[in-house]
């Protein structure tokens, strides 16, 4: 029994520190009812009930964060990437800009010389230069 006992203190304990510690580190607008020195009084002086009462009355919700949706669930994304229309007429004048593109004459300065007859004849079979043997 005595160590149930001593089971229960040491629980009790740790959680009068906790909520003393809890209660003094939350930001002053997250105090609910009274100010937080009298909060930090109330849990100090009334050990587990004042614990009780810190999270069950004095300890303020946390402001729910914006919850992040992927683009194709956010409408605001959705009404800011305009008309398929205005897709198709980008996509048309891409086309238009690469078949020119293709359609321009290479420059001949920049294409390699062909190889000539001659040249084929003064390499050996290794591709250096010199008498056949």
């Amino acid at each position: 029994m005595a160590r149930l006992l001593l089971i229960g203190v040491l629980l009790a304990l740790a959680f009068w520190v906790y909520t003393i510690v809890d209660c003094a580190l939350q930001d002053p607008t997250r105090h609910r009812g009274v100010s937080k020195p009298v909060w930090i009084l109330i849990v100090i002086l009334l050990p587990v009930l004042g614990g009780i009462l810190w999270f069950a009355v004095g300890r303020a919700r946390r402001a729910a964060t914006p919850t992040r949706r992927a683009p194709d669930d956010d409408p605001d994304f959705l009404g800011r990437i305009g008309s398929v229309r205005d897709q198709d007429e980008r996509i048309r004048r891409l086309e238009e800009e690469l078949a020119a593109l293709d359609s321009e004459a290479d420059d001949p300065r920049d294409t390699p010389p062909a190889p000539s007859a001659s040249d084929d004849d003064a390499e050996g079979p290794t591709g250096s230069r010199g008498p056949r043997a």
